[in-house]
């Protein structure tokens, strides 16, 4: 695979001739619409016969998903996975679980026959949707109850199948930092009993003294340690809520990544890679403004219908652009191949245990062709 980016003038056909390729093969691979235009400055994979600087590194590869994700997509994406997340399971205060409103067990036998390992991610969801931290502090002060969610986990893997326990709890407690680390082991020595393993997702920090409800609760030494690996959240730098900016910046999931491997041994920790972008509306007023959601495939169409190029910020190594549209002003950050690419470097450079995505409800083919190209998926 290499990666090309479009200049003035270029056609697919003109590219693929450059190439030596069918036209075909460059529409497949970056899900290009009919009549194919391009924007100027677009990343495209290119399945090109040159040969590999350096053979694939094993990597284990994960990425979440919500039980309404179109099954297409699933099964085109599952080949590419080590882990398959499922979002999520809830619990009371009593330890008992709360499964998804939807019926999970389609993605479950479909994860397994395409050889990828179900996993049950557990969050503390309350009735709103959202992280609650004095349920986590119910449950982690709480021993019987501990006890019964634990038993209750163990269950769903005996009973339904699951291939391991992912803990996503977020906002935790200064004062609960501990006890939540003593509740990871609690959970591992638990389900590691069954043969399968245990991870944690880490907010993105960069020291030990980070301020913050994100990040106070979360002891990267004590949790990697507590965990058989975890995942950084190295993403959400632009959100929803924030102003304009990339959602993953390479200069900044550097520093996270740095900063974790004082804490943690590289091989147990895993990148995390979003999968898609944001749309705001200019000017940023904070508190007010709030970013639209996009696919990376999406973000593309937009600069093709809008007619404007797409530029590349070489410090936070991620492709944005500006349009006008109804007189608004509008930035748009996302992801192509030559961010993707600059991450994955992070993840040999540094010798990581692997990625995990969030999340895979839209389908980004280039991605997964580009990491095949680079990983030999462990399975």
């Amino acid at each position: 695979m290499t990666i090309y980016t479009v200049r003035p003038n270029d056609t697919v056909d003109s590219i693929a001739a450059l190439f030596g390729i069918s036209p075909q093969s460059i529409i497949y691979d970056n899900q290009l619409a009919y009549p194919y235009p391009l924007a100027i400055g677009q990343a495209l994979l290119i399945a090109a016969d040159t040969q590999a600087e350096n053979p694939p590194i094993p990597a284990h590869v994960g990425g979440y998903a919500y039980p309404f994700i179109e099954r297409e997509i699933l099964e085109e994406t599952l080949p590419y996975l080590s882990d398959l997340f499922i979002f999520s399971y809830g619990f009371t205060p009593e330890g008992e679980l709360i499964p998804p409103a939807l019926d999970d067990s389609p993605m479950i036998a479909l994860a397994k026959a395409f050889g990828t390992a179900p996993i049950l991610t557990l969050t503390p969801f309350d009735a709103s949707g959202r992280f609650n931290n004095n349920l986590i502090s119910q449950l982690i002060h709480n021993a019987s109850a501990r006890e019964q969610l634990i038993a209750n986990l163990s269950s769903q893997i005996t009973v339904r199948g699951f291939e391991g326990v992912d803990i996503d709890f977020e906002y935790i407690l200064a004062e609960d930092r501990i006890p939540f680390a003593d509740f990871v082991r609690e959970v591992r020595t638990a389900i590691n009993a069954l043969g399968f393993p245990v991870s944690v997702a880490l907010a993105p920090k960069i020291s030990d003294t980070q301020t913050g409800l994100l990040y106070e609760g979360k002891d990267y030494a004590l949790l990697g340690e507590a965990a058989d690996y975890a995942l950084l959240m190295t993403y959400e730098w632009g959100y929803t809520y924030g102003p304009p900016m990339a959602v993953a910046p390479l200069n900044k999931v550097r520093q996270v990544v740095e900063y974790a491997l004082t804490k943690i041994p590289a091989a147990k920790i895993h990148l995390g890679i979003p999968n898609y972008g944001y749309d705001w509306t200019l000017p940023f007023v904070q508190g007010a403004s709030k970013a639209t959601t996009i696919g990376n495939v999406q973000a593309v169409q937009i600069a093709i219908a809008q007619g404007v190029p797409i530029q590349f910020d070489e410090t936070a190594q991620s492709p944005y652009f500006n349009y006008t549209s109804e007189g608004m002003f509008h930035e748009v950050w996302f992801e192509d191949v030559r961010s993707l690419s600059a991450k994955f470097g992070l993840v040999k450079e540094y010798g990581l245990r692997g990625m995990g995505y969030w999340q895979i409800m839209r389908l980004f083919r280039a991605n997964w062709l580009l990491l095949a190209d680079t990983f030999s998926i462990v399975r």
